[in-house]
């Protein structure tokens, strides 16, 4: 049992350097890691339910970088499958993790795959900044209200880098994929 705890503990610390979380400031770093800690206890039996469980996924319509209005419904009617990427330039996480999903974009574009990427910035010059260094070429999405965009909150999202992906169907077909786990399950999806 200790050892199950301690497990947990050291697992809850590596997670919580692993993404951003709540603010910028590291505010809610401490809460953060004590959910972490509980979810950890409860992905052995969730997880791949989670992951895969074919839910619907929830529609919300946010500005792109050129000031037009995106609406997931409609990305997601058009592709196969669509992924929704959380991510912010502030966020290290999200710059490491990025490169994986620039090469995922490049490698499944062709065969059906579109992202939307929402981002939690709330410097639009900081944003636009980091689409054009990172190469993020694929639908760029903020409503630059950083933690309290409308997106993130219809998804639950606590930490980033965070993604959803969905079918054409409009089923949640995948949640918080990083690197090979993303390429893996776009493989999969998208024969």
């Amino acid at each position: 049992m200790t050892k199950t705890i301690f497990s947990a503990l050291a697992l809850a610390t590596v997670l919580a350097f692993a993404s951003c979380n709540c603010k910028k400031n590291g505010e809610c770093a401490k809460a953060q890691a004590e959910q972490q800690v509980a979810d950890t206890t409860n992905a052995t039996t969730q997880g791949e339910a989670q992951a895969n469980d074919g839910s619907k996924f929830i529609d919300f319509t946010v500005p792109a970088l050129d000031g037009k209005q995106v609406k997931l419904a409609d990305v997601v009617a058009k592709n196969k499958i669509t992924m929704v990427a959380f991510w912010a330039s502030w966020c290290g996480p999200c710059r490491m993790e990025m490169p994986n999903v620039v090469e995922a974009y490049k490698q499944f574009h062709d065969k059906g795959l579109e992202i939307v990427g929402v981002s939690l910035d709330e410097s639009k010059k900081d944003w636009e900044t980091a689409v054009k260094d990172m190469g993020m070429n694929w639908i760029q999405t903020s409503d630059l209200k950083g933690w309290e965009c409308e997106a993130a909150r219809l998804y639950g999202v606590r930490g980033i880098p965070a993604c959803v992906l969905i079918n054409q169907k409009g089923e949640i077909v995948g949640r918080d994929l990083r690197a090979e786990e993303l390429h893996a399950r776009l493989a999969e999806l998208l024969k």
